[in-house]
């Protein structure tokens, strides 16, 4: 069964601690990405997030993490955990970035 509390690293460096996951499914934690095109030095971000509990432990989940610290953006994380077959636990997510800008004629240029 999968969970989510503890430090993750994905392919490009970047690195996720997550906080114990309640009852409820909920969780926190930080982000600290290894890719930005931020001029701004990288800083841990916090994270808040909430995990779909299932009995079968392939559970979905998604988080938002807001990049307070060093940019004016916010992402989305959706994904689901899985146990491959040595036995090591993988996350699988999907993102979305949504960067500022200065007027609704911009907002086709503002996710990614």
């Amino acid at each position: 069964q999968c969970n989510l509390a503890g430090l993750w690293k994905n392919d490009l460096g970047s690195k996720m601690q997550v906080g114990n996951v309640d009852n409820e499914g909920n969780f926190s934690g930080i982000y600290h990405t290894a890719v930005s095109s931020a001029e701004q030095p990288i800083q841990p971000s916090p994270l808040r997030g909430s995990q779909h509990l299932d009995e079968d432990g392939k559970c979905t989940f998604g988080f938002v993490v807001n990049w307070k610290s060093f940019s004016d953006s916010t992402t989305v994380f959706v994904g689901q955990c899985f146990v491959d077959d040595k036995e090591r636990e993988v996350l699988q997510t999907t993102w979305l970035l949504r960067d500022k800008v200065d007027s609704v004629g911009s907002d086709w240029k503002a996710t990614k």
